[in-house]
């Protein structure tokens, strides 16, 4: 999964593992047992969330599972850690990318949002307009799909994508 913060990525992410029975890995609930663990915000645990992420989905593939990693997913370094897992398994690696053509919706979403993740702090707009400064345009092949439209339908596009439908 990729897509800025806010846009419907879990809830995508959510339906496909369930229709897999995969494991679904998301980054910020990771981050946020570091932060409860003791480790200081003030250290690269963003990072380490990933890198938390990337162990266990070797794990669950090691094991013969499928995998969903629910992320941003914005920059290139990140991708390329799931590049590497598919690669070095020899497994597909299917990237699912998430995108919200109405901004009113994604703002409104955004501002009304809680997840109730311990010690993690609510979404603001403005965290997102900062990462989608930073978001780096896909290269690979992917599926886009735009959480403006119908989620079911969204969930049918991507298992057919995944080879799921």
């Amino acid at each position: 999964m990729s897509g800025l913060p806010g846009v419907g990525k879990s809830a995508l992410a959510d339906a496909i593992g369930r229709a897999l029975g995969a494991t679904v890995l998301s980054v910020d609930p990771i981050e946020a047992a570091l932060w409860q663990a003791g480790i200081a915000r003030d250290q690269p645990t963003g990072v380490a969330a990933y890198q938390v992420a990337d162990v266990l989905a070797r794990e669950q593939i090691r094991l013969g599972g499928a995998v969903v990693i629910d992320a941003v997913n914005g920059v290139e370094i990140a991708r390329e850690q799931w590049r590497t897992i598919a690669s070095d398994f020899d497994v597909p690696l299917r990237v699912v990318e998430v995108v919200c053509s109405d901004i009113d919706l994604h703002r409104s979403r955004v501002e009304r949002r809680v997840r109730d993740l311990s010690g993690f702090p609510e979404l603001t707009w403005s965290y997102v307009l900062e990462t989608k400064a930073e978001f780096q345009p896909w290269i690979d092949e992917r599926l886009t799909v735009d959480s403006a439209d119908d989620l079911e339908a969204n969930i049918s596009r991507a298992l057919g994508y995944v080879g799921v439908a």
